[in-house]
């Protein structure tokens, strides 16, 4: 996409929560900085149900994203709002793995009837996605189903089909369920905490490249700039709960607060990645931070929070429907919540 065209709910939700998972600081602030940034440069990436939270954002919100960066997803829609779903089809692949062109048809459906942006929205818009090859957590079927919807899109689905998508599948590192950098986290081929794995390749690098093209700086060992906590719950939409931990976190390149007009690109982390869980590992190592120095961008760190009540204990986002009812369409509460957030950030997401 760009920017022009935008103008013109038991004992299985425990189960799936307990199976997906996978710079100076400040004091959270009542409110963001000001920044000038660029609604044209926005993106979302994300890890396992981050992952899926960043597709959910890519549908809802396509005609103001130029992208998803996604690892170890299920596809969008998958669950259906019913958590067997979830546990099986959407994770294991059981009994059968996700129909990609049948999820593509129900998108298309709820385009049509305004819960997504339109699906022309996704016009040139570029998705990368990876799964590792020791993935036991979210096998190979279900993530490449959700790089697969894109190409139900591309050719048959839509009318007339989405033109101009740049495809990036990546399935033969020897990667656990992980979000893989050079050299920070566990080995590479392991799943366990923090999800971040040593495997001599960057997905950051890898993922920005395709977001944004090449990198106009030189990238550096470590981040320049610095994380912000910032307080989440200023943007509950309509005041409901969002089932968001108190505090969010922002980094801000030193370029991006003097001349340099910069985008953005949020980032969700997966289950028990949540910082409650790891501190701020994620947000420190998996390397997006030195990367979006090099592209000129911000980058946003939402947080879940464990909850029993919605059984949530793993603080994953909602991808099967604990937060209610059209979860991952625009009016779900973590998708209308992720549209006030950036409407505060001057990228607003929501174009109604």
């Amino acid at each position: 996409m760009n920017f022009s065209k935008a103008s013109s709910s038991g004992a299985l939700a425990l189960a799936v929560a307990l199976s997906l998972g996978g710079c100076g600081s400040q004091a959270a602030e009542s409110s963001l900085p000001a920044l000038s940034l660029d609604p044209a440069r926005v993106s979302v990436v994300g890890l396992s149900s981050g992952a899926a939270m960043a597709q959910q954002a890519h549908f809802a919100f396509s005609d103001r994203l130029i992208g998803a960066g996604l690892i170890a997803g299920p596809p969008y829609g998958c669950a259906e709002g019913d958590l067997g779903t979830a546990l099986g089809r959407c994770m294991k692949g059981e009994p059968d793995a996700p129909d990609a062109v049948k999820l593509a048809e129900r998108a298309r459906e709820l385009a049509d009837a305004g819960k997504i942006a339109p699906l022309s929205g996704l016009d040139g818009d570029r998705v990368w996605v990876l799964h590792g090859a020791s993935d036991a957590t979210v096998k190979e079927p279900v993530t490449r189903a959700s790089y697969a919807i894109y190409e139900a899109l591309q050719r048959e689905v839509a009318q007339p089909p989405v033109a101009g998508m740049k495809l990036v599948w990546d399935a033969q590192r020897d990667i656990g369920h992980a979000w893989p950098t050079v050299d920070k986290g566990v080995a590479c081929a392991t799943t366990e905490a923090p999800f971040i794995a040593a495997c001599g390749f960057d997905a950051a690098q890898a993922m920005l490249e395709t977001l944004y093209g090449t990198a106009t700086k030189a990238v550096a060992d470590a981040a320049g700039g610095q994380v912000l906590a910032f307080n989440q719950d200023a943007y509950r939409p309509a005041g409901e709960d969002a089932y968001l931990a108190d505090e969010g976190f922002l980094y801000v390149p030193p370029q991006c607060v003097q001349d340099t007009r910069c985008g953005a690109v949020i980032a969700f982390h997966g289950c028990e990645q949540n910082a409650a869980s790891l501190d701020r590992q994620f947000v420190d190592d998996n390397g997006l931070n030195r990367w979006a120095d090099a592209h000129d961008l911000v980058v946003v760190y939402p947080q879940a929070r464990a909850s029993f009540m919605p059984l949530n204990p793993k603080a994953c986002w909602d991808w099967w429907g604990y937060s209610g009812a059209g979860y991952d369409t625009r009016d779900g509460r973590q998708l209308a919540w992720l549209a006030g957030l950036t409407a505060a950030l001057g990228i607003p997401l929501d174009a109604r």
